[in-house]
């Protein structure tokens, strides 16, 4: 017991950090495209170039370490997440980005500890006490007031438009790459899963890559953000994503996504020249509270244990 213990409280601190890599992303795609007025690299590029450079370090990682191919029954799970972390998630995200900011993408992305936590209890079967499903609809709902309220001071207003769809379809295809990855975890080992992810995809990653490299001069800040997308989004992230997912309880582990929105305004101060206010920090205090309430809620009651006189 306390080993199990041990475990889904690892599994929550590798889902941390698979969510701090995961943060940056926001801001990191923002650099790597561009916007509208100021084009960079192309949002097809970054999402084929992206995963054919995490495809290369994933065929360098397989070979080095003798990883076994998946047994037939794991193609159709890697091959769901080959279309939602590897296609679907970062192309909707690099084109969406074009168009909004990344404070107006956090409204809508704020939402993917909700529909994580959903496609769990669907595609695993995973079930929680209501408490949990409270808290995790009061930390999403904190999160969107948040990010509203942010794009009110900022931006006058906030108005969904055509991006929003954009992003509300990033949100879908990222949570079922999510658990269809994790679904496989237990049997090839969280690292070989995204490796795998990403091989499988590199028979269109890798030529599309070249056939779309720039010809025009692109900023080095978009190649920085290039390569981060590529190297730790797309890749190390997920090491520490699926197996936390699978130590802790892809349900349960999933709500520290809530953390995303927050740390990805931390990392935009750098970035992107954002300003940091106490506001930032309350509310995120106020969504750590609900993940770890969420994270207690969701264990299972213990049984009831009534006793009875010896006669």
């Amino acid at each position: 017991m306390k080993m199990k213990i041990k475990d889904e409280t690892l599994g929550m601190w590798l889902g941390v950090l698979g969510v701090a890599f995961f943060a940056v992303t926001l801001p990191m795609t923002r650099l790597a495209t561009g916007t509208q007025a100021a084009p960079q690299l192309s949002p097809w590029f970054v999402t084929l170039g992206r995963a054919a450079l995490a495809g290369v370090l994933s065929v360098i990682f397989l070979l080095a370490t003798r990883s076994p191919r998946p047994q037939r029954q794991h193609w159709k799970p890697l091959g769901m997440a080959v279309l939602g972390n590897a296609v679907g998630y970062p192309l909707l995200l690099a084109y969406a980005l074009r168009v909004v900011t990344a404070s107006h993408a956090a409204v809508i992305t704020a939402l993917l500890p909700l529909v994580t936590a959903a496609c769990a209890a669907w595609v695993l079967h995973q079930r929680a006490r209501l408490g949990f499903w409270l808290c995790a609809i009061a930390g999403s709902a904190l999160v969107v007031v948040f990010s509203l309220l942010r794009a009110q001071s900022h931006g006058g207003g906030f108005g969904l438009e055509w991006a929003d769809v954009l992003l509300v379809g990033a949100v879908i295809a990222a949570s079922l790459g999510y658990i269809y990855g994790a679904q496989v975890t237990p049997a090839l080992g969280a690292e070989r899963v995204i490796c795998w992810v990403c091989v499988l995809a590199l028979p269109v990653t890798l030529p599309g890559t070249l056939w779309l490299w720039p010809e025009q001069p692109v900023a080095a800040s978009a190649w920085i953000g290039f390569v981060y997308v590529g190297v730790f989004s797309m890749w190390m992230g997920f090491f520490a994503w699926y197996r936390g997912l699978a130590m802790g309880g892809a349900l349960r582990v999933s709500q520290t996504q809530l953390l995303q929105p927050f740390l990805s305004i931390l990392a935009a101060v750098p970035l992107l020249g954002e300003p940091l206010d106490v506001v930032t920090l309350g509310f995120a205090a106020a969504v750590v509270a609900t993940v770890v309430a969420g994270k207690k809620l969701s264990q299972p009651r213990a049984p009831v244990v009534v006793a009875t006189a010896t006669r």
